[in-house]
């Protein structure tokens, strides 16, 4: 036990020694002990504090909790008492070490989702990340949209711990993978009764993400009933669990990802333009993994070396022709494809150096493709526009009739996202040619 005769020299030893808990009385020379607790809590934030006096009031008491005292405590103990104080001391010492865990977790966190974190060097990634650093100390709202396995998650998590709210939760809710009717009751929460199975009150994921983030992704999944709830909650901050009529109210910042068009959903009525523009207001665009060429063998060693963490058996690297057949893949599952991969190969490779043979046989492939020639510029000039556009249908019809025209395996083919395609597909006017009558 350490003792100080003063508020000061208790500043003095917390700032120099560790220190548990503070008891301190109320009346004391100089600074009292509710001021003496608030400096405390600028200085130690996670130290607990509790407050003794002989003079109690319930005003008093309200003003040191206020002040950030873990307890309030009145003079005299009797023997009966001092049993009481000893329990209080206990949970107020394992309260604070809960606290100092807590944010040695939270500090791991940002470093983890700190922007030097993110693997990358590449243009279209520096772009990405100029645009979340200039946004994550704001409240403004995000939208992020690419391709699914291009990061969208990561750079959520990069705004939030980046972010003024770091020391609140960062919730996410996958709205693609709740059924609609129970999607409502894991954003709002729901009282006893609501519907059958409500056997308890539950709070939703934007009452648990108040003060902090709330992460919706797959937001193009969400159906048109709920869209109008959620616009609400942007609007005003305020929504009603399912089946109460009481209304609560959130400090939430939203962040919202999908891979879809919402745009093209905007058109065909699946999705409210109203809360697409209240969502966009800080529009993010995560790029193609094969738009980041730069990037790729970067990312590559960066699995390899997280994948041989925990092995005995590491493996060293890759050979110089493994590594261009991964750099000229094209990457249709975009990042998450080549972690998978090269967790995979972690895991089969028996120590050594990861060889063409151990790569899949789609990348044992990829450098067999045939050379595309460029056709010669004539001196009349020509229709750059129209000789793409032909070139763009004449690849896209090769990869559909090769795949009998499976949309899934032709986009595949192509690198290109299945809505990308579609889209393409309808606005070029391709169809099936039709079979031949006899």
């Amino acid at each position: 036990m350490i003792t100080a005769r003063d508020a000061a020299e208790a500043l003095a030893t917390v700032s120099d020694q560790s220190v548990d808990l503070v008891l301190s009385d109320v009346k004391m020379p100089g600074i009292d002990g509710l001021e003496l607790v608030r400096q405390l809590r600028e200085v130690a934030p996670d130290l607990p504090c509790i407050v003794v006096t002989g003079y109690g009031s319930p005003d008093q008491s309200v003003e040191a909790l206020r002040a950030g005292a873990f307890w309030y405590l009145e003079k005299p103990f009797d023997q009966g008492h001092l049993d009481v104080v000893r329990r209080l001391v206990a949970q107020a010492i394992e309260v604070g070490r809960l606290r100092s865990e807590n944010r040695m977790l939270q500090r791991q966190l940002c470093s983890r989702y700190g922007f030097d974190n993110i693997v990358g060097t590449s243009s279209a990634l520096r772009e990405v990340l100029e645009v979340v650093a200039k946004v994550a100390e704001t409240n403004s709202t995000v939208l992020i949209t690419g391709e699914s396995g291009t990061g969208k998650e990561l750079i959520a998590r990069a705004l939030h711990y980046n972010s003024p709210r770091t020391d609140r939760m960062f919730v996410t809710v996958n709205c693609g993978a709740i059924p609609e009717e129970l999607l409502e009751s894991e954003l709002f929460g729901h009282v006893k009764g609501a519907f059958t199975n409500a056997v308890n009150h539950r709070e939703g994921r934007f009452s648990v993400a108040d003060g902090g983030t709330l992460f919706l992704d797959e937001i193009g999944d969400m159906s048109p009933n709920l869209q109008v709830k959620l616009l609400r909650v942007l609007q005003d901050g305020t929504f009603e669990p399912v089946g109460s009529s009481k209304t609560r109210a959130v400090d939430v910042r939203l962040v919202a990802a999908t891979n879809q068009d919402l745009e093209q959903a905007i058109r065909e009525r699946r999705f409210r333009e109203d809360l697409f523009y209240r969502l966009n207001v800080i529009p993010i665009e995560m790029p193609a993994l094969r738009d980041r060429r730069d990037d790729i063998e970067l990312l590559a060693h960066h699995f390899l070396k997280t994948a041989n963490r925990d092995r005995e058996q590491k493996v060293s690297g890759f050979n110089t022709e493994a590594l261009d057949r991964i750099r000229a893949h094209s990457w249709p599952g975009n990042i998450r494809e080549l972690e998978n991969m090269v967790e995979r190969l972690a895991v089969l490779c028996e120590g050594g150096r990861i060889e063409v043979q151990d790569l899949p046989r789609e990348l044992r492939r990829s450098l067999d493709a045939p050379i595309l020639t460029v056709p010669q510029l004539p001196p009349t000039g020509l229709s750059f526009r129209d000789l793409v556009d032909d070139f763009e249908t004449d690849l896209i019809l090769q990869a559909l009739e090769q795949t009998h025209w499976n949309k899934n395996q032709a986009a595949r083919l192509l690198g290109l996202n299945r809505t990308t395609l579609i889209e393409k597909i309808k606005k070029k006017g391709l169809a099936p040619a039709a079979p031949a009558s006899h």
